[in-house]
């Protein structure tokens, strides 16, 4: 009987281990259990965080093609412009010939204006671009002074040639200043986007320089050439 109630009195882990080993410590399961949301938590944050930088930086890429696009529709148009000069001063030098000195300032400006066009590159230069814009306002104030001329002869005005010539030359006025607007938007949108936090981090890590504006001294230097009424 004494042996039967010694051997009752014997408890698991008293004298004995128990099957499998020792049981683990609550406190070192919940220790693992926050490495591991710590370390997920910080992989997590990485990837976001590489996502979001790719993000912004093609947001960047897109702007900075924008603003390239907008460039060259500029260079387009006045290019366009340029090559209507010739047939509009020959057919005004047909009827006012003496006025030889302005063909002549006329043929000058167009000369540089498209050669500047063609070294003026994609934009970036701000002393390219000023000297782009100021052929071109030489131009443009050359152009004005052929169409007031116009005025002191009616029968210029009523050549078909010279009306076809003043619709082309007038349309191509308007997409010069439609080329120019969109141009000033995408610069502007561009410009904003390398300075404002945190884009302003990725555009320097990513060399993204501010690109030139078009600068407007004298309103009247790059306004439409006036419209003459062929009526």
């Amino acid at each position: 009987m004494s042996d039967m109630n010694e051997e009752s009195t014997d408890f698991p882990g008293e004298g004995g281990s128990e099957p499998g080993g020792e049981s683990e410590c609550p406190c070192s399961i919940w220790r693992r259990y926050r490495i591991g949301i710590i370390i997920a938590g910080i992989l997590g944050l990485t990837v976001w965080a590489i996502g979001y930088g790719i993000s912004q930086y093609n947001a960047l890429q897109h702007a900075d093609v924008a603003v390239d696009e907008s460039w060259g529709q500029v260079l387009n148009q006045y290019v366009r412009r340029a090559d209507l000069v010739p047939g509009l001063v020959s057919v005004v030098n047909s009827y006012a010939r003496h006025e030889s000195g302005l063909f002549t300032e006329i043929a000058a400006a167009r000369s540089r204006a498209l050669t500047i066009a063609k070294t003026a590159g994609d934009g970036r230069n701000p002393e390219a671009l000023a000297q782009f814009q100021e052929a071109q306002n030489q131009l443009s104030t050359s152009l004005s002074k052929l169409l007031l001329l116009v005025e002191n002869y009616p029968d210029l005005k009523a050549n078909e040639v010279f009306r076809d010539l003043m619709v082309s030359l007038e349309g191509s006025e308007n997409r010069i200043s439609y080329a120019r607007q969109r141009y000033i938007v995408a610069v502007a949108d561009y410009n904003l986007g390398i300075r404002v936090f945190p884009l302003n981090l990725i555009a320097a890590q990513a060399g993204f320089k501010p690109r030139p504006q078009f600068t407007v001294e004298d309103e009247t230097k790059i306004a439409p050439a006036p419209r003459i009424d062929l009526k």
